[in-house]
């Protein structure tokens, strides 16, 4: 029932298939803003659309507060309605090439960073942004997107097979009523991650309220007095196996015969997930795109963590163009250290607060993971078409 509309405006309109059109056929790929040094996106005056926003965003995010300095005088190329921008790099080639559609029309000028690139279409009329903005995230297109894209431990998209992507072309009309389906299930989507984000609210009023201390003693130091910080290992992401699995920037990517650390946090070093705190459980090992982070003797691990999750390096790393955290970010990092009766009661506490927000087998998390299963599948059903051929 749920696409029966569609399945009738299908047999009217194009019961032969519909005709699909490589992305070179249909428009222009342009790059991001070019000469920008860090000071720069220091003090701005011109909006820009960051990597994280498009790689977070089916919809770029337009109510934004992220500014880069330039002169009138610069050539730079602006962001249009209707416009497709793509991430050019990440850690696996999966995620290479996230989309992210302009469906707000602007009243001032927006530009992109210089790690994404954009697609005008010739005729904006081909196509309902809104209907792109599912469209490339969807399975069929992605698995396309990541065969465009090599590397070692970085993949980066390469323009030339890119640009031979085929995409359906169908008609307005039926755009229309797919997008009116699938935005229900993004507006149910994020409904829940409204109640979702409250509840993160609290666990992060809690988690700053614990480390206040405020009738406890405690020492100053630095994070570089309480961890060991270094970058991962290799140039690759293993892929031969084994009995050990391997961190990235952001959870498991795979398995190795070999560990270079244990039950410890692993921060995102570069790209997407740059800031990230993960737990690794047991034994394992870390890429060049994490930072293995070995606490010293004396501290609770797990209360170690939580403090690393309270400094919010995934902000700091994202106040440039490309998020990148720093050894000094992590080094001279200033905390604030309780005795260890305190710490062990800090991680308890924290422990149960972060199972409730992010355990998806349970409550809000688990909902939201079934929602989103639901919107896949009918996203998946809606955008797989019959190719017309001539």
């Amino acid at each position: 029932m749920v696409n029966n509309k569609i399945e009738k405006l299908t047999n009217k309109l194009c019961s032969n298939g519909v005709e699909f059109k490589e992305l070179d056929e249909l428009g222009i790929f342009y790059g991001g803003l070019t000469g920008k040094s860090k000071d720069d996106f220091n003090v701005g005056n011109s909006k820009y659309v960051t990597y994280m926003n498009v790689y977070s965003n089916p919809s770029v995010n337009v109510d934004i507060e992220d500014y880069v300095k330039l002169n009138a005088e610069e050539k730079q190329n602006k962001v249009e309605y209707g416009d497709i921008l793509f991430t050019g790099s990440s850690e696996t080639p999966d995620e290479c090439g996230m989309s992210s559609v302009l469906t707000t029309k602007l009243s001032e000028p927006l530009y992109l960073n210089s790690f994404c690139f954009g697609l005008r279409l010739n005729d904006k009329s081909t196509f309902d942004p809104e209907f792109l903005k599912h469209l490339f995230r969807d399975e069929s297109i992605r698995k396309q997107i990541a065969k465009t894209a090599s590397g070692v431990t970085r993949f980066n998209v390469s323009k030339k097979r890119f640009a031979k992507i085929k995409i359906p072309v169908p008609p307005i009309a039926i755009q229309t009523e797919i997008v009116k389906i699938l935005n229900k299930f993004t507006e149910l989507e994020a409904e829940l991650e409204a109640e979702l984000e409250a509840r993160r609210k609290q666990y992060d009023f809690y988690h700053k309220d614990l480390f206040n201390y405020k009738n406890e003693n405690f020492e100053v130091k630095t994070l570089g007095d309480i961890y060991d910080f270094q970058y991962g290992e290799g140039n690759t992401i293993p892929t031969s196996g084994g009995t050990y699995p391997v961190y990235g920037s952001n959870g498991e990517v795979g398995s190795h015969e070999k560990y270079n650390s244990e039950d410890a946090p692993v921060i995102g070093h570069i790209g997407a997930y740059a800031g990230i705190v993960n737990w690794a459980h047991g034994k394992h090992f870390v890429t060049y795109n994490g930072v293995i982070c070995k606490i010293k003797q004396g501290l609770n691990p797990r209360f170690g963590y939580h403090l690393l999750v309270l400094q919010d390096f995934r902000s700091k790393a994202n106040s440039g163009s490309q998020p990148f955290v720093s050894y000094d970010m992590l080094k001279n990092t200033v905390v604030k250290i309780p005795n260890i009766l305190i710490q062990d009661k800090i991680a308890n506490i924290l422990d149960k607060f972060e199972l409730l927000t992010t355990d998806i087998s349970i409550g809000l998390p688990a909902e939201l993971n079934a929602r989103r299963q639901q919107y896949e599948y009918y996203r998946n059903k809606l955008l797989t078409f019959k190719e017309y051929v001539g």
